[in-house]
């Protein structure tokens, strides 16, 4: 096929094959040369003149970034998340935004597992003991953890993710909670889980784990007064959207004993952390690796390439977020 006349702009390094696709189809294409979130300055430059962008949640598109991509047809989000773009601001000049739903629910569960049982068994914790040459012997009171089979799962948003999560719970024979805002009939006939309201949920779960969306109505959705609510000995674990936390509060949670544990994969002013986080020994903070598996990063890049390749050659995107610029 043709190459479409056009040109596109890529905000970062993504997967080869992602890459791939849109030169093959697209006349002009410039990629960031840099291993790094492109300054304010970069990105404005980068995006003008641009028929396509493919970027990345790390970017920040609002209202100028828009302007400066005059004519830009498509902003394609190497992410299932889009709240980096205004899509309103997008929708108004005619932009469509795409996203990449889907492909990341089964990557991103499993981290979420992984996040629990190392909070649970303080396994970071152990890890940088031995490091420090302090293992002389097992001891029977040493690193003493939290029983995850048997125990309650409390599941805040049982969407793709949320849902994917609270399936794997059933080889620990846990009790499933969950919190949405529309009942999920499959969730309950396949673990018998409950829908019950947010203080419910916090004030029985052993184990939280946070899978909302972020807008106005879930920042800081866990404050100091929810964090209040949970046992003593339950752990809080967020792949979802940092600032769904108060992290602030939290911190102080955490250090109080409050909770047992945290288990953050993403921050509220990431990549900064809020003062005292890096410090709690009771807290497993890995850098957004949510997603980070070779095959799940490999379908992003195809999935949001694609995505800009059809807005391009005219066609519909298949994960267009505001379908209403196509009218």
């Amino acid at each position: 096929m043709a190459k479409v006349d056009a040109s596109a702009f890529i905000t970062r390094e993504i997967p080869r094959p992602g890459i791939d696709i849109v030169v093959e189809a697209v006349g002009q294409v410039d990629l960031n040369p840099h291993d790094r979130v492109l300054s304010r300055e970069e990105l404005l430059a980068g995006v003008a003149g641009r028929d396509g962008v493919l970027c990345l949640l790390t970017d920040t598109i609002d209202a100028e970034v828009l302007d400066a991509a005059k004519g830009c047809k498509i902003f394609a989000n190497y992410a299932v998340g889009y709240n980096n773009i205004d899509v309103q601001a997008a929708t108004a000049r005619g932009i469509a935004v795409t996203n990449t739903p889907g492909v990341l629910t089964d990557a991103t569960a499993d981290l979420t597992w992984a996040l629990l049982m190392s909070a649970a068994r303080r396994i970071v914790e152990g890890d940088q003991f031995t490091r420090a040459g302090k293992f002389e012997g097992w001891a029977p009171m040493m690193f003493l953890g939290a029983d995850i089979s048997g125990r309650t799962l409390g599941i805040l948003g049982a969407g793709r993710i949320g849902t994917a999560v609270a399936l794997r719970s059933r080889g620990f024979r846990m009790r499933v909670l969950y919190h949405d805002k529309v009942q999920n009939e499959p969730l309950e006939q396949a673990v018998g889980a409950e829908r019950v309201d947010l203080d419910t949920l916090l004030a029985e779960a052993d184990f939280v784990s946070v899978h909302v969306n972020l807008d106005e109505s879930t920042r800081h959705l866990i404050g100091a007064r929810e964090l209040g609510l949970m046992k003593p000995t339950a752990c809080l674990i967020n792949s979802s959207r940092g600032p769904v936390i108060d992290e602030v509060a939290l911190v102080e949670a955490l250090k109080q004993g409050e909770i047992a544990g945290a288990g953050l994969d993403v921050f509220e002013d990431e990549p900064a952390l809020k003062p005292g986080l890096a410090e709690l020994p009771n807290a497993v903070i890995p850098p957004h690796l949510g997603s980070a598996t070779i095959g799940t990063r490999t379908k992003m890049a195809t999935l949001a390439a694609t995505n800009l390749v059809a807005m391009l050659r005219g066609e519909r995107p298949a994960n267009i977020v505001n379908p209403e610029v196509l009218s």
